[in-house]
């Protein structure tokens, strides 16, 4: 497993990140407080703190591509 730490600023942010992340063949988690929400769900994410960062859990295999491709988004 992977840990880093996200920001999503804006709509758009969220839609490009959960169009990255939907390809991704492991499970990916977005930690906020006591809440654990599966980063596909667009809707879980919309459900978060978004002014906050948000803290990734990158689950299964080759967890560096997907981190390749969210590097905008790492704070």
């Amino acid at each position: 497993m992977k840990e880093t730490t996200i920001l999503l600023q804006s709509i758009e942010d969220v839609k490009e990140f959960n169009r990255i992340v939907a390809v991704y063949d492991g499970d990916v988690d977005l930690v906020s407080g006591r809440y654990v929400i599966d980063a596909k769900s667009i809707m879980g994410i919309f459900s978060l703190d978004l002014s906050k960062p948000i803290n990734i859990q990158i689950h299964g295999e080759n967890p560096d591509t997907l981190l390749e491709g969210l590097k905008g988004f790492i704070q």
